[in-house]
């Protein structure tokens, strides 16, 4: 990170790494913004202020949507400057436009975001908060220090996954005793593995539209897919899967059930799953 603790400039190769895994830690409010933009010159001090004084509540990833184009295109950016909260890797609430300060305190309320609390004795929290590579650091020595839990192996293997070290991440899951094995969290950390696996040498966004009128529509399909449930969009990505699943059943031996169903492990909104899931069942059935 390079402006401070709390905030940073995000960009479209790291943006998996840099803001969706690390929407698993902490709220992360992207700022789509431009050099040329006159409200987002005013936006952004304030934001930046914000993120100091909440103290790590929430981290600002600052995205210049001219160095960035296909970042901004591909999660739809008509407008700056707009912000959109991601939180567990989803987009939960967002607008485009400024809004002033008073507002913008209101917004974090509504998602449970509030200044870090002061100390007992009256004095500012101490010291930033921890970066993703301190906290690796820090569980691998706990880990060292007590083998015995072997739920400090799951915390640094989603630790390493959101820091983009994807194999050791793998390794440590594969390895995780029987009763962890099957763990909720477990398998939610395991699809998100696929998922990132499979975007690593994913063609750009623009090639993968564009390839969903030729022979390979459906390898086009599945990587669009899991892209936008990677980039926060998951209704979008589900439909993709969907549209596999009835256009090209037997691709991949039955690629599209199996990525419907590790989608359905990582997305929290239960209602859009649930629906989700009963269209799968449709076309199953």
């Amino acid at each position: 990170m390079n402006d401070s603790s709390y905030s940073f400039d995000a960009t479209t190769d790291l943006f998996e790494t840099q803001v969706i895994s690390k929407s698993h830690e902490v709220p992360v409010l992207v700022d789509f913004w431009a050099t040329w933009c006159g409200p987002c010159k005013q936006v952004k001090p304030l934001l930046e202020k914000l993120a100091t004084e909440y103290g790590g509540a929430f981290v600002l990833a600052k995205v210049d949507v001219d160095k960035e184009q296909q970042l901004a295109g591909a999660v739809g950016i008509r407008s700056v400057p707009t912000l959109m909260l991601l939180k567990n890797g989803q987009v939960v609430d967002g607008f485009p436009g400024a809004m002033p300060e008073a507002q913008l305190r209101q917004f974090l309320s509504k998602h449970g975001i509030e200044p870090q609390a002061a100390e007992p004795d009256g004095s500012e929290p101490s010291g930033p908060m921890e970066s993703v590579e301190e906290k690796i650091e820090r569980l691998r020595t706990e880990i060292e220090s007590q083998p015995e839990r072997a739920e400090l192996r799951l915390d640094l293997a989603a630790a390493l996954l959101s820091n983009g070290e994807r194999k050791e991440s793998e390794e440590l899951l594969e390895a995780l005793p029987a009763n962890l094995h099957e763990d909720a969290r477990a398998k939610r950390l395991r699809a998100q593995l696929d998922f990132a696996m499979a975007l690593a040498d994913a063609p750009p966004i623009a090639s993968l539209e564009a390839a969903l009128t030729g022979p390979d529509a459906a390898s086009a399909m599945h990587l669009l897919g899991i892209h936008h449930i990677a980039s926060g969009d998951p209704e979008r990505g589900l439909t993709y899967l969907l549209q596999l699943l009835r256009d090209h059943r037997q691709h991949g031996d039955g690629l599209a059930k199996r990525c419907l169903i590790e989608a359905f492990t990582i997305i929290e909104d239960e209602d859009l799953v649930g629906t989700y899931r009963r269209k799968m069942a449709s076309l199953l059935f």
